[in-house]
Order: C-alpha cells, then sequence, then structure tokens
C-alpha cells in the first residue's frame, strides 16, 4: 500500500523551496542581499535568514515579492477554484458557503 504523505512536502521543505527560489531570483536580476534591503525595507538579517532557514513574515516576503516583481505569484495564492465530480459536492459546498454567510 502507498503512503500518500510520503509523497508530499513538509511546511519547511516548501518554505525552504520559497526562500531558494528567492535566492535564485535575487541573482538573476542582478541584486545582492543589501541591495534587496535597500530596495524592499525588509533588514539585510532578516533576507539572511530567509536565504538559510525559510523563516520570514507574510508581509516581509511581500514586500520582496514586489522587488522581485512576483506579486501575481502571491496574489494567485488560493484562488484556483476546487474541482467537483458531482452535482451532490457542488450543491454540499454552495450549502456550506450560504450557512457561512448567514
Amino acid at each position: 500500500m502507498i503512503n500518500i504523505d510520503e509523497f508530499m512536502l513538509t511546511p519547511q521543505e516548501i518554505l525552504l523551496n520559497i526562500a531558494k527560489n528567492e535566492k535564485r531570483k535575487r541573482k538573476i536580476k542582478g541584486f545582492t542581499q543589501k541591495k534587496l534591503a535597500e530596495m524592499s525595507g525588509v533588514s539585510l538579517g532578516s533576507i539572511r535568514r530567509f536565504e538559510q532557514t525559510g523563516d520570514i513574515s507574510l508581509v516581509h516576503m511581500l514586500k520582496i515579492a514586489i522587488v522581485l516583481d512576483e506579486v501575481d505569484s502571491l496574489s494567485a495564492l488560493f484562488s484556483k477554484a476546487p474541482e467537483y465530480r458531482t452535482m451532490k459536492e457542488l450543491l454540499e459546498a454552495q450549502e456550506r458557503i450560504r450557512k457561512f454567510h448567514l
């Protein structure tokens, strides 16, 4: 039997992947960590910590994303519409939304 959990990334692995992508994008744009800190208003220490550990506040990540022209990527988070396999699933989802808004 296959354990699906073995194929899923942990939150820490996801954060490290995001940090790796940020570092690659920063270098492509020719920015040092210091230059990115100056342009984004995020401290140099926060940028260093982020690139090493993946740890950063959402506000700081957004500031970095603005400078690196990645706002659309973050804005798309949670925007994917759910897919329903049956009409029953769709109707149940609509009912949950309706109850939530009452």
